[in-house]
């Protein structure tokens, strides 16, 4: 606990705020007490809900692929023990934290399981039910709704432990100290969210197709997105929180949530016949384990009323700047080798003797990885290092903006393909159609994991960025608050112009071709828009940041925003010649235009700091 981990006006002898949170929860039956140990027993109902639910048939007729149910049993008991013991040892701020973790991806976690009700059929959870014939909208089964009523529980507990946890923060005070180690953190949901967006497990069973949570049914991949955006905004939120017990709740009831999603898959890729691991599964798991994990070490760097000595054996530290950039290099550089596997190796296969179309959207992918891996070298030279890990922190959006691309590529085209039972291994009675069609080649499994290693890498060189302006305040003897650096006033108006012509830019098509339609923000929105929309974001986001950053990073920022314009009109040379009469569109012009005013806006920023120094 640190210096401000004191109510404000509090003076040496006065109870510290944990032990007046844990006396207050003992002896004064108030409102929030009592709202404490309400949200705990909805938890534990939740939780023993889930535990029943696991032992009854989840799809009528149908039975788990494995003995699924002591480990499911553990998976749904372990959160609410874990409460329960918070709150009998006088630990409000650790319970509710461990409540608001669990119940942040209780929705999406309630989401997969209505993929049951909707089609159990399409539902990759083997843990409940795993198919033995076809089956057609098979009926949920009694086990089903205690699933649905522990999920809705945990929902109904996270909304009476949110004022313990306000109270806490409250008590804490202001954050002033440094966390840097738990900014691990949300690299850890990042790269959690990332696995949960792939494929759960490896299948050659022909009644379980492994699908990513964009192959797969609605349901099911409404929820998996859910949460892989709930978790990394999780923990982010626990780390950033005042109050440490909070945090580490946080960390740990979003951990054990994960480990409930992620570990099942694993299990059943080694038990099940003709099921295997599948990366994705595993990455979530291993986050979920390191995230409990670290809601069991130090949170601050000092504890309250600890001397500061020479030993600072036990103290969680950060690694130093020199490793933060060798992992924003080294992810960067990995993410831009995965881009040019995705765009060098076949995107599609063909399951017969049809030719494979060409995916022009792949030269795309490799522009991107080369975008993305230039300034990542430079990450590795000093005296360059911070300019290069700022490019870095905009480029990775240009493999979201190509991957997109690719994937909605192949997604179009193998969406419909034929199913060859004989490579699954069994017999089935109907007569079925020669086998057809495409299915998704090396190239897309490459991009997947390039998308994965540019979001991590993003967050990297985020981290880094906190880490260096700290380093550099150190140095010079200054606070972040004191220090009034920011780039020059003049910056806005071209800022504010380029980001106006970006907007432009991805909504309007870059090249123009008979009978091509071009996906876009506005109308044809499919697969390939969400890699618009996603650079889109970073680039406004960059541009949100200039003003208020120090000249030097508003200048990398914006030579990184215009590396990704410039990506998005390079679409004309590397796309337009794989569509016959292709010719310039009007979003070509436009993000050209935007690309050269963002690097005019960072020339400005350079030169009003020299002139002000």
């Amino acid at each position: 606990m640190t210096s401000r981990s004191r109510h404000p006006g509090a003076t040496a002898g006065q109870a510290v705020p944990g032990t007046a949170s844990a006396e207050l929860l003992r002896s004064e039956p108030g409102a929030r007490p009592r709202a404490l140990l309400l949200s705990a027993g909805l938890v534990s109902a939740g939780a023993v809900a889930l535990a029943v639910g696991s032992l009854m048939p989840a799809v009528r007729g149908g039975s788990p692929g494995f003995t699924s149910a002591p480990l499911l049993v553990v998976l749904a008991l372990a959160p609410a023990v874990a409460v329960l013991y918070a709150v009998t040892t006088g630990r409000p701020g650790l319970a509710a934290g461990l409540v608001l973790g669990l119940t942040a991806l209780a929705p999406g976690r309630l989401l997969l399981d209505l993929q049951l009700l909707a089609d159990g059929s399409l539902a990759s959870r083997p843990e409940l039910f795993l198919a033995d014939r076809l089956l057609t909208l098979p009926p949920a089964g009694p086990g089903l709704w205690p699933l649905v009523a522990g999920h809705l529980l945990t929902l109904a507990a996270g909304v009476f432990a949110a004022g313990t946890a306000r109270d806490e923060a409250e008590l804490a005070g202001e954050l002033d100290g440094r966390r840097r180690w738990r900014l691990l953190g949300p690299v850890l949901g990042v790269a959690a969210g990332v696995g949960l967006l792939l494929a759960p497990l490896g299948s050659g069973n022909a009644y379980l197709l492994a699908k990513n949570a964009f192959e797969g049914p609605t349901v099911a991949m409404a929820g998996y997105l859910l949460l892989a955006a709930m978790l990394p905004l999780t923990v982010l939120v626990a780390v950033s929180s005042p109050s440490a017990g909070v945090g580490k709740g946080g960390f740990a009831g979003a951990g054990l949530a994960a480990l409930a999603v992620g570990v099942p898959p694993v299990v059943a890729g080694l038990v099940v016949d003709r099921l295997s691991i599948a990366p994705g599964s595993v990455l979530v798991t291993v986050a979920g384990l390191v995230l409990v994990g670290l809601a069991f070490t130090r949170f601050d760097v000092v504890e309250a009323d600890d001397e500061v000595t020479g030993d600072l054996a036990g103290e969680a530290r950060l690694p130093g700047l020199f490793w933060w950039r060798l992992a924003t290099g080294g992810l960067a550089l990995l993410a831009a080798a995965a881009a040019a596997a995705g765009a060098l190796t076949p995107v599609l296969k063909a399951n017969g003797p049809t030719p494979v179309p060409e995916t022009p959207s792949r030269w795309l992918l490799l522009g991107a990885a080369v975008v993305l891996a230039v300034p990542a070298l430079f990450v590795f030279v000093p005296r360059l290092s911070a300019f290069a890990r700022g490019v870095v922190a905009a480029t990775w959006a240009g493999v979201v903006l190509a991957g997109a691309a690719v994937l909605s590529a192949a997604l179009s085209v193998t969406e419909d393909k034929a199913v060859d039972p004989a490579s699954f291994g069994v017999d089935l009675p109907l007569p079925l159609p020669d086998k057809v069609g495409f299915s998704a080649g090396q190239g897309v499994t490459w991009t997947f994991i390039a998308l994965a290693l540019a979001a991590v890498a993003a967050l990297a060189a985020v981290v880094t960025g906190v880490v260096e302006r700290d380093v550099s305040d150190e140095a010079a003897g200054m606070d972040v608050e004191s220090d009034g650096s920011r780039a020059d006033g003049a910056v806005l108006t071209p800022v504010v112009a380029a980001a106006v012509l970006a907007i432009a830019a991805f909504g309007t098509p870059v090249f123009t071709a008979p009978g091509y339609t071009a996906p876009g923000l506005w109308s044809n929105f499919g697969a390939a828009s969400w890699g618009l929309l996603g650079a889109l974001a970073v680039v406004l986001g960059l541009y949100a940041l200039v003003p208020r950053s120090r000249p030097a990073a508003s200048a990398a920022a914006l030579a990184g925003a215009a590396l990704v314009l410039g990506l998005r009109a390079a679409e004309l040379p590397l796309v337009g010649p794989g569509y016959e009469g292709s010719s310039a569109g009007i979003g070509f012009w436009l993000a050209l235009g935007a690309a050269v005013v963002s690097l005019v806006a960072g020339g400005m920023a350079v030169a009003g700091s020299r002139r002000s120094a």
